[in-house]
């Protein structure tokens, strides 16, 4: 509990005492009218002060106004004889007492955020002129030195030029596993450092760096509001001056009828009905436990290493039924290795050696795996001219040779007659100067999770899942059997994918929804035009972080499934709440112009209601009932 809430706090179990106080005292008229305004001022001065500056300001209609106006009303109805000081001071108070569950609750599900805050360094460690000094990391420019020892965060993205150490990367991805590195590997902002000291290379600066994209996506994602949330906004903003003049017609117009039939006006007992009315009629429980579980839901998945970033991408992955996959690096590891090497007439290590140092521009997983498979380190003032054409390969000079590295379809671009490979893999063509140089099958493995991940997806009501890939039939055909995927499609280029997403939504109604599962890297044009873009494997990638909807901090498929139930359980929570808000308050409103209805059950339709909605909203955080 923060300052202000424990402020609040006592000024509640000050209004209570004294209230419960003076309700034994034996005093009547002005005295009793002036001891329980001690406790109303006390618990709701700041309310009046609100009220006060929304006319002023003239934003009139909100929930202060219609506390400040119930309460006034009821006190002035006190004065008269006709009611009770306590029933206005309890309004007020009950009313304070669910702003500060309301504040508690807010501040519960901001927890996650706070934590996911927690990344960002307060300092960086920087060598100059043979010292370590310690200074802020947006002062930190590309190329410099950092020093990060046993227990401090990395401040910037970089490489490691000397040490070796094991990172603790919960913060980013919410797993507990650690990752060890060591020199020549590239680490990201936001990670502690658990063991050995680390001197690394800037290569960003910090305002660039994961961590600082990381935290800028947490901190627009409020501005992103769903449909739901909207629509809670443009009805308050209607709902609150309809109420207000729907009691000033109760308050006036029933005993002007009765005046005028020569009846009883009766105008403090239809003016109790009017003020009755205005408490019961405040829309608290549904202004606040709307946004609260969204903002629950994006704090949940946070901490789960899913970073939503908006409640609208949030709401629409509740209604996802199709989800379309990219194949290498999200249902496979995307870490390829050499099989084989087929009808070539050179020697096999020299064949790698053109192919490595043609693909050395590269960071595609193949081109990754091949330089692996050559073993070396890169002489790069042997190539130039490298050409990546899109969905064919390389073209490179190596050596003076003119060498190409990529599928059937660059051979085919080049004229250049090739081999047909049986192996199931995927199959790498060469060409040197023109003549074919045989080729390389290099095979990917399927992630541990990916069969598992496509049946509980199944089993959550997706009803469709599909592959899109550049691979081989032969490949594709293999892993969709392995994974039971319902559609596939090989063999594609990159606008290609693009087409297969647009033909998957056409005639889609506004209620189903698609996703498409990418690495983030080479996928930028098909996350943006899907409904839903989730880039997965993501840690460090920018590419990711601008181009999806929602990012998964590892490359753990069933992340993908965590993140679905977690954007369903909000939804059934918000609909939960406005159905029952609505409910509740549309019995007690009736029940209040009829004046059935008094005061006390206005405060149970206002706080009551208010309090058990922001309970519903919290569940949201309890990942453990997913």
């Amino acid at each position: 509990m923060n300052r202000k809430q424990k402020k609040m706090l006592i000024r509640i179990i000050c209004a209570v005492v004294l209230m419960i106080g003076f309700a034994f005292l034996p005093v009547e008229g002005w005295l009793r009218f002036a001891l329980y305004m001690i406790p109303y001022f006390v618990v709701g001065y700041d309310i009046l002060k609100k009220a006060i500056l929304g006319i002023w300001n003239r934003q009139i209609f909100d929930e202060n106004f219609l506390m400040a106006v119930a309460t006034i009303g009821a006190i002035a109805i006190a004065l008269t004889g006709e009611g009770d000081y306590t029933e206005a001071v309890a309004v007020m108070l009950f009313y304070q007492i669910g702003e500060l569950f309301q504040s508690y609750a807010v501040g519960k599900s901001r927890k996650n955020i706070i934590e996911l805050m927690d990344i960002r360094p307060d300092y960086a460690n920087i060598e100059q002129n043979g010292e370590v000094v310690q200074v802020a990391p947006d002062e930190v420019v590309i190329g410099s030195t950092i020093i990060v020892r046993p227990g401090e965060k990395i401040p910037i993205d970089g490489m490691i030029m000397d040490g070796e150490s094991t990172l603790d990367t919960s913060a980013l991805t919410g797993e507990s596993v650690p990752r060890d590195v060591a020199a020549g590997m590239e680490v990201i902002s936001g990670c502690i450092n658990l063991t050995g000291v680390l001197k690394i290379q800037t290569t960003k600066e910090f305002g660039e760096s994961t961590v600082s994209k990381i935290l800028d996506l947490v901190g627009s994602a409020s501005s992103k509001k769903s449909k739901s949330e909207n629509f809670i906004s443009k009805f308050a903003k209607v709902y609150t001056p309809i109420v207000c003049y729907c009691a000033l017609a109760l308050a006036i117009l029933p005993p002007l009828i009765s005046m005028f039939l020569k009846m009883d006006a009766n105008w403090m007992n239809w003016i109790y009905r009017a003020l009755t009315f205005l408490v019961i009629s405040c829309p608290c429980a549904l202004v606040i436990s709307i946004p609260l579980s969204f903002f629950a839901g994006i704090g949940g998945a946070s901490k789960e290493g899913v970073l939503i970033k908006g409640s609208n991408y949030l709401e629409a992955l509740s209604q996802v039924d199709t989800i379309v996959f990219d194949k290498t690096g999200t249902l496979t590891k995307g870490v390829f290795e050499v099989n084989a090497v087929h009808h070539s007439n050179m020697n096999h290590e020299q064949l790698l050696d053109y192919v490595a140092h043609a693909e050395s521009a590269s960071s595609h997983p193949i081109s990754q795996s091949l330089q692996r498979a050559y073993g070396k380190t890169l002489d790069l003032s042997r190539v130039s001219d490298i050409q990546e054409i899109s969905g064919h390969g390389i073209v490179a000079k190596v050596d003076g040779k003119d060498v190409l590295v990529g599928n059937h379809k660059l051979m085919e671009r080049e004229q250049i007659v090739f081999k047909e490979c049986h192996y199931v893999g995927t199959v790498i063509h060469v060409a040197i100067n023109g003549e074919y140089a045989g080729h390389i099958v290099i095979s990917d493995v399927v992630k541990k999770d990916s069969e598992e991940t496509i049946k509980t997806l199944k089993k959550a009501g997706v009803k469709k899942t599909v592959m899109l890939t550049g691979d081989a039939k032969e490949v594709t055909k293999q892993v969709a059997e392995k994974l039971h995927l319902d559609q596939v499609y090989s063999e594609l280029l990159p606008q290609d994918k693009v087409e297969k997403v647009e033909a998957l939504l056409e005639g889609k109604n506004a209620r189903e929804k698609l996703a498409f599962v990418g690495d983030g890297i080479n996928d930028a044009p098909v996350l943006s035009r899907a409904d839903i873009g989730i880039a997965m494997g993501a840690m460090g990638s920018d590419a990711a972080i601008e181009a999806a909807d929602i990012v998964l901090m590892d490359d753990n498929p069933l992340k993908i499934v965590k993140a679905i139930k977690i954007s369903r359980k909000c939804m059934k929570i918000v609909y939960q709440n406005i159905i029952f808000s609505i409910g509740i308050k549309v019995i007690c409103l009736v029940l209040g112009a009829l004046g059935i209805a008094n005061m006390w059950l206005a405060i149970f339709a206002d706080v009551g209601v208010m309090v058990l909605a922001v309970l519903n909203a919290i569940r949201v955080l309890f990942l453990d009932e997913i």
